[in-house]
């Protein structure tokens, strides 16, 4: 009996094995079509690509090292119902991808999408916006996460404090705070870069720490609340401006938390070419991620809004993180309270490493199209690793050199965060626009995902979302600016259009291409016929 019982085990996992080699096969004959050889192991199955677009969000961690900005701008009411509105038009955008990818999924992604949604006469330069937007916003985004652990850390450590009742990093110089990130920086880019076939274990091992520590800070708190707890009504309906903007323009300012928490979803599909069935799992994940995600930030805010401290306290914190003030209060115990941190902390490392790993892709997919200079040298995939580790590199020179702003301003996180959001915004939003003003009906419907009259709705939000989104990120959290407090997010977007420019302009002109499709060179309104051409990739 145990030999046909272990017989009957073995024939079903080498028929699971199997399907996973067929569905492998497919994918792989998918992107031959689209126009491209496969280099990258598929290595995820549904659940993990699911677990990964979680982890780049990791909300959690997310939501806690950028609180200042709704606490600033309103207060509790500013906290949850921003992270419900953001929500709601993530979805918008989660679902507007989701239909675009299911028929397009490789690692270009929305730059990708861009191009071939395009019309003729303006494909290369609008996948050239689109792509530089992109690889921008996944190095920024990255870096506001390395960044924002070191805050936070830097932050959890003040919970101690000296025989003066100061913290123990109050007084840290900012050479001090720039070698943590360095750490930290290295950290991330090294697990991703020497164990990448191990990454879907650590994504796995994600979704239990984030369950577990939000358990572990829902009661804390709420048993626990050493200085009281607020009402409901308080909670949910607390609106207190302090950032000096008129209330209205205050709570669109607050809500650069929730688009920071959830600027993610979209890269994750940048990982097109590393999962089993990409034109299902990604499209799915995206969609499944945000509602996941839009629970998972309640239960994690509103026992934070219940035991908040003095409003006017919080918004007034040098260090700019009141996450570790919080949770101090409402535990009463130093050492607990740092306890109830370390669940944070380790999210954003494996949230780095999330970054790092769909950073590397994009940046990689990019320049395998002539987009970025020196494309032959971040195009090479390391055969041993498996992974591409020159653009991983880039990436990260890159991420060091911005983070060398905080030498300047104590408020160079305020760029980072916002500065990502902006160029992923730009990033989503071109591929949407195309798809809805010239292709939607022809192109959508032949994909795995087709949200009918929904979708083009979905598509209007979505892009009157990015809209607002760009130039309201670009503002300052406080009225009154100072060199402290200015948002250099707008001189970071500038820097990053200025290279890819010029780029364009001494290279991309007469060179760039685009990926690598058998494009017939006329207007596709003029020459009708030419519209099924569109979709003939070329292998390179």
């Amino acid at each position: 009996m145990a030999s046909e019982a272990d017989f009957r085990r073995s024939s079903r996992i080498s028929a699971s094995n199997a399907e996973a080699g067929t569905d492998t096969k497919k994918a792989d004959r998918t992107l031959e079509d689209l126009g491209y050889t496969p280099e990258l192991a598929r290595n995820r199955s549904i659940w993990q690509v699911t677990f990964m677009c979680f982890i780049l969000s990791s909300v959690p961690y997310g939501l806690s090292t950028t609180l200042y900005y709704p606490l600033a701008a309103g207060g509790p009411a500013n906290i949850i119902w921003g992270w419900v509105l953001v929500s709601f038009l993530i979805l918008c955008v989660g679902i507007s991808l989701a239909e675009i990818t299911s028929v397009y999924p490789t690692a270009g992604g929305v730059y990708y999408q861009t191009f071939v949604l395009s019309p003729l006469w303006c494909r290369r330069v609008a996948s050239w916006i689109c792509g530089w937007s992109y690889v921008a916003g996944n190095i920024t985004i990255t870096l506001a996460v390395n960044f924002g652990t070191t805050l936070l850390f830097v932050s959890c450590l003040n919970i101690f404090q000296n025989a003066d009742g100061v913290g123990i990093t109050e007084n840290f110089q900012a050479y001090q705070t720039f070698l943590i990130f360095l750490a930290i920086t290295f950290l991330t880019h090294a697990i991703p870069a020497l164990a990448n076939k191990y990454l879907p274990y650590l994504e796995t091992f994600a979704i239990f720490w984030t369950i577990a520590g939000l358990i572990a800070i829902i009661v804390c708190l709420l048993a626990i609340a050493k200085e009281g707890r607020r009402s409901g009504a308080w909670v949910f309906g607390e609106f207190v401006p302090q950032a000096g903007w008129p209330a209205g323009w205050s709570f669109f300012i607050g809500l650069l938390q929730a688009a920071y928490a959830t600027s993610a979803t979209g890269m994750i599909v940048s990982l097109c070419e590393e999962v089993q069935e990409p034109a299902i799992m990604v499209p799915k994940a995206m969609v499944g991620t945000v509602c996941i995600n839009t629970i998972a930030g309640l239960l994690f805010l509103v026992p934070v809004c219940f035991v908040l401290p003095d409003l006017e306290m919080l918004a007034n914190l040098a260090s700019g993180q009141p996450t570790p003030v919080i949770f101090q209060k409402a535990i009463g115990n130093n050492v607990g309270a740092f306890c109830l941190m370390i669940p944070l902390l380790v999210l954003g490392i494996i949230c780095g490493i999330g970054c790092v790993t769909a950073t590397s892709r994009c940046t990689w997919a990019f320049a395998r199209d002539g987009g970025i200079p020196g494309s032959g040298w971040w195009r090479v995939v390391d055969k041993k690793l498996d992974i591409p580790l020159n653009a991983m590199m880039l990436g990260m020179v890159v991420e060091i050199a911005l983070g060398a702003i905080y030498f300047g301003s104590t408020a160079a996180y305020n760029a980072f965060s916002g500065v990502g959001v902006i160029f992923l915004t730009m990033s989503y939003a071109c591929p949407i626009a195309v798809s809805f003003f010239f292709r939607r009906r022809e192109d959508i419907k032949n994909g795995n995902f087709n949200f009918g009259i929904f979708g083009a709705i979905a598509n209007v939000i979505a892009l009157c979302w990015s809209l607002l989104a760009i130039p309201l990120f670009c503002m300052p959290t406080l009225s009154t600016v100072t060199k402290e407090s200015m948002n250099y997010a707008s001189v970071v977007f500038v820097g990053f259009v200025l290279i890819a420019a010029v780029w364009y302009g001494v290279w991309g002109y007469n060179n760039y291409r685009g990926p690598p499709t058998d494009a017939v060179e006329h207007d596709s309104d003029s020459m009708p016929e030419a519209t099924a051409d569109l979709q003939k990739p070329k292998s390179r």
